[in-house]
């Protein structure tokens, strides 16, 4: 796989990690958004693993 899209898939992976850390950390966290998040979050991590 190319680096280039090793590179894109950390960075997304670290902007949904931000995402899900802001949602976690709201007075009222949205369970919906932040079992979407994580399932987003699992999908990229395991294309990492198989690069």
């Amino acid at each position: 796989m190319a680096t280039s899209h090793v590179n894109a898939l950390q960075s997304k992976h670290a902007g949904i990690e931000a995402k899900l850390r802001e949602e976690e950390n709201r007075p009222a966290p949205d369970t919906a958004t932040i079992q979407t998040l994580k399932k987003k979050k699992l999908r990229i991590k395991e294309e990492l693993a198989s690069a």
